[in-house]
Parts: structure tokens; C-alpha cells; sequence
């Protein structure tokens, strides 16, 4: 099916935190109309000043032409809105059952069959201690449901006794106690960590697709706590034997459960096989933001051609694509205090009046002046493009030693593992 001539559209945009902040800019960039919605409230200044905002969004259903929804969580106002004709790009009720519930997510991998690692949930730290007392080894700890998104909680392993992780249950015993909610404890493998991920038109995935690899922990060398994300690399290919062996297989699933929207999967992988961790049934943070850096097309453009069911082709730039976040105290914690007499209102700076690559993240924007605002301390988004890693690495690093941020953090060695790991997936015949 082609596609009409580019026109300008109307996006309502439903966003969880904000962080699809930069996406509403670029589309209201290319010439579209755009509302914007935060559900969380203490992020509710997020973009105030750089796109249009509204208190409540169900009343702007009928003014869209195309409704999007940035996180898991919304898969049945999707699917209300999909029933009444209304253009969506999100999730659906399986896809989100699939990251949120990692044991869903693992059994829908077997069905499938996937190879997965062995993994055992929880509800009772008492519980996981005694298993792996009686099981020592090494072993990951992934909370599942709402506490998965404090990233600091995930706990990998080293000790081949598995005492290490006895020691961080018991901490989190007495600091959690019946709050916590499931979680998993999953064998840990060695290997490279790679992700892939595609957009799903609501019947096939589109081409090209997209290798993610991330870069979690706080400091370079993937020193101190994990953050969920500091930076990212990637690049964009037509095929993958690890796409073939995990996403492509969910193909026929994805069009019954009416999913609309992107998914990644993140996996170690080694000589002995590529083994699935976990699933994000949305856009990735930030994911998305580097991918927009490497695709050619409108943004808005494509996005409403995916959620119009079309077949086509995405147009993305050659070689690699890097992205590196800019924080300030208090992350990766959340301390509402640090936050406000450190970085609250603390305005990004540019040597030069030159903004190209840089995302906004959690901002608002007062007398042209970019404030950051939120919680927790995520100010922008770098990101340079290149036909080599190296060339891509450069660009963003240029592009932050113009940003002036008092407090900001980020590491210096975003896209280093391409050239270790690069070399190991070769060898296995995985790229």
C-alpha cells in the first residue's frame, strides 16, 4: 500500500513520564499539530514551553488524527480507541503482559520455542535466599511489574556461590519488606548483551531493523550502580540471525493480539546460542531518541504510516548511531530534595547557539531558556551519527562539549564495547 503525499496531521501524544518529549518536538517540527499529555504528575512541567500541553487527553481523542501511546500500561484505552476507528500507535494487552510480567514473558518464550535461561519468581526474599542456598551459583535479580522501573534494583551477580545475591536480598528484606512485589531470579550467562528491535505495522515487522547496545551502568567500564541506561549504540540492518531467532517468531502472536507499535528484545548472547533476558513493548529510552537520529524520513510521517497498517520500507542512514544522557544529581536515585537544591531549574547552557543532536529530556523551556525540571534528573540526550563507530563517537562528543550543564554527569565511553563485541559476534556468526 502507498502512502498519500506528507500532510499535516494532529497527534495526541499520551506519555507516562515525559520522555517522549523530543518525539512531540521533531513532529511539531516537521509542520504537524501536537498536544501533549504527562500522566505522572510530578513530570507534568516536562515540555512546558516547547509544545502544546493538555490536563486530560480523553477529550482530545475526537481533534487527533493519530493517537500515541509511549508506554506499557494503556493497552486497554488502545484497544477501546482501536474499536471506535481511531488511529493508535501503542501496545496491546499481550505485548505489555510481556514485559511487565516476566514470567509471562519467559512462558511466551518457551511456547514460542525460544531458548531461554533458567529463571524462578518470587514474592518472598526469605524464599529466593533459601532457593539459593539450596541452588548456589551465579544469578541476576529482575523485580518485575511497577518496581522494575527503579533500575538501580537490578542486581547482577558475581559470585559463583550466589553470596553476593543472598546478601542483596537480605537488604532489600529489610528495606522493601512486603512491598516489593514479584521478582525473578535468572541464571547468569557471559556474553555479549545485544538487543533488536523492529516496528510492527499490525501485521508484519518493517525493515530495516534496529541492533541496540546498551550501556547501563553509571560510570565507564560499566562501573557502579545500574541506571537503566547512560547511552546507547546501534545500527540498522535488513536482516539478523538473532531477530530470526527470537522477534520473528512472535510475528503471527504480535497481528492476533492487534499490537501497533515497537518492540525489543534484549538478549546475552554467546557461542552457544543467543538467549532471550526481556522484553519492552514500546518505544525504548533512549532508544528512540537515537533511532530518530538515524532515520531520514519525518518522524510524525512514519509513525502514521505504521499506524495506518502500511508496508514500506523505513529510510535510515548508513553506518552507527550514539546517544549519551546528560544527568544531574540526584541520579540515578530518587531524592526529592537532592533534586531541588541541586538541579531543579538549572538551566543547560550552550557555548555556541548550536542544538542540532541534542534531545531534550526532562525540560521546560521559560524565555528560550531550557530548565530542567521533573524528579529525576535526566537533562538531555547527545546524539551524533557516522559512517564508523568512531566517526559517530566524535560527532557526540563534539555536540556535549558545547552543552553546559552545573552538576551534569555522563560517560565518556558510549559505543567502546563495539569494538570488543563486535569482534566475538562475528566469530559466532551472529552479525
Amino acid at each position: 500500500m502507498k502512502s498519500k503525499p506528507y500532510l499535516k496531521r494532529k497527534f495526541l501524544i499520551i506519555s507516562r513520564w515525559g520522555e517522549t518529549l523530543d518525539l512531540a518536538l521533531a513532529i511539531q517540527n516537521e509542520g504537524n499539530e501536537v498536544k501533549f499529555f504527562i500522566d505522572e504528575k510530578e513530570y507534568r512541567e516536562i515540555g512546558d514551553g516547547f509544545v502544546p500541553k493538555i490536563k486530560t487527553w480523553k477529550t482530545h481523542v475526537k481533534w487527533a488524527d493519530i493517537v500515541i501511546f509511549d508506554y506499557t500500561g494503556y493497552s486497554e484505552e488502545a484497544k477501546e480507541l482501536r474499536a471506535s476507528g481511531t488511529l493508535v500507535f501503542g501496545g496491546s494487552t499481550y505485548t505489555d503482559n510481556l514485559e511487565l510480567d516476566r514470567n509471562f514473558g519467559n512462558n511466551e518464550l518457551k511456547k514460542h520455542k525460544i531458548k531461554t535461561l533458567p529463571a524462578k519468581e518470587f514474592v518472598s526474599f526469605e524464599d529466593a535466599i533459601t532457593y539459593v542456598k539450596a541452588h548456589p551459583d551465579a544469578y541476576v535479580i529482575k523485580p518485575s511489574g511497577e518496581t522494575q522501573e527503579l533500575k538501580q534494583l537490578l542486581f547482577v551477580g558475581n559470585d559463583d556461590e550466589g553470596l553476593d545475591v543472598i546478601r542483596v536480598l537480605g537488604a532489600y528484606e529489610k528495606s522493601w519488606g512486603n512491598t516489593f512485589g514479584n521478582f525473578q531470579l535468572q541464571k547468569k550467562v557471559k556474553g555479549v548483551e545485544i538487543s533488536v528491535s523492529a516496528f510492527f505495522n499490525g501485521t508484519e515487522f518493517l525493515r530495516p531493523l534496529n541492533i541496540t547496545f546498551e550501556h547501563k551502568k553509571l560510570f565507564p567500564k560499566e562501573l557502579g550502580v545500574s541506571t537503566g541506561e547512560m547511552g546507547t549504540s546501534m545500527f540498522w540492518v535488513n536482516d539478523s540471525p538473532i531477530f530470526d531467532a527470537t522477534l520473528k517468531k512472535f510475528e503471527a502472536t504480535f497481528a492476533k493480539s492487534n499490537f501497533i507499535g515497537h518492540i525489543d528484545i534484549n538478549c546475552i548472547v554467546n557461542g552457544n546460542g543467543i538467549y532471550p533476558l526481556e522484553f519492552t513493548s514500546r518505544f525504548g529510552y533512549p532508544q528512540i531518541l537515537i533511532q530518530r537520529a538515524g532515520i531520514t524520513e519525518p518522524i510524525g510521517n512514519l509513525l502514521y504510516k505504521i499506524a495506518k497498517g502500511e508496508t514500506f520500507k523505513i529510510q535510515t542512514k548508513k553506518g552507527f548511531q550514539v546517544g549519551a544522557f546528560i544527568v544531574v544529581p540526584p541520579f540515578p536515585y530518587d531524592d526529592i530534595k537532592t533534586f531541588e537544591l541541586f538541579s531543579k531549574d538549572a538551566v543547560v547552557v550552550f557555548k555556541k547557539d548550536l542544538k542540532e543532536g541534542v534531545h531534550p529530556m526532562h525540560l521546560k523551556k521559560v524565555n528560550d531558556e531550557w530548565l530542567i525540571t521533573g524528579t529525576t534528573g535526566i537533562a538531555v540526550l547527545v546524539s551524533g551519527t557516522g559512517l564508523t563507530m568512531k566517526d559517530a563517537q566524535k560527532m557526540m562528543y563534539n555536540r556535549i562539549s558545547n552543552v553546559i550543564i552545573n552538576n551534569g554527569y555522563y560517560r565518556t565511553d558510549i559505543g567502546d564495547r563495539w569494538f570488543e563485541d563486535s569482534d566475538k559476534l562475528w566469530s559466532w556468526g551472529l552479525l
